[in-house]
């Protein structure tokens, strides 16, 4: 699995335990609907740290704790 499939994997893991949908998470994260879109869809290559972090500080969680997950080991490169 590639960086940008698991970073989509873990947001929408993280928003299904969370009580926002995935556009209200964008919206809050303050995070462009398009990018978000990209992002999820696996279209965006490399996530940036700073959308990572606004995401974060949404769902009141520390960077840490998202990377905390499986889905982030072995990555292809």
């Amino acid at each position: 699995m590639k960086l940008n499939e698991a970073t989509s994997q873990r947001i929408i893991e993280l928003c299904n335990k969370s009580p926002y949908t995935l556009t209200k998470l964008a919206e809050l994260s303050y995070i462009p609907a398009s990018t978000f879109s990209d992002m999820l869809n696996n279209k965006r290559e490399n996530p940036s740290s700073l959308i990572i972090y606004k995401i974060c500080r949404t769902l009141n969680i520390e960077l840490k704790d998202f990377y905390n997950s499986d889905l982030f080991k072995n990555l292809d490169e």
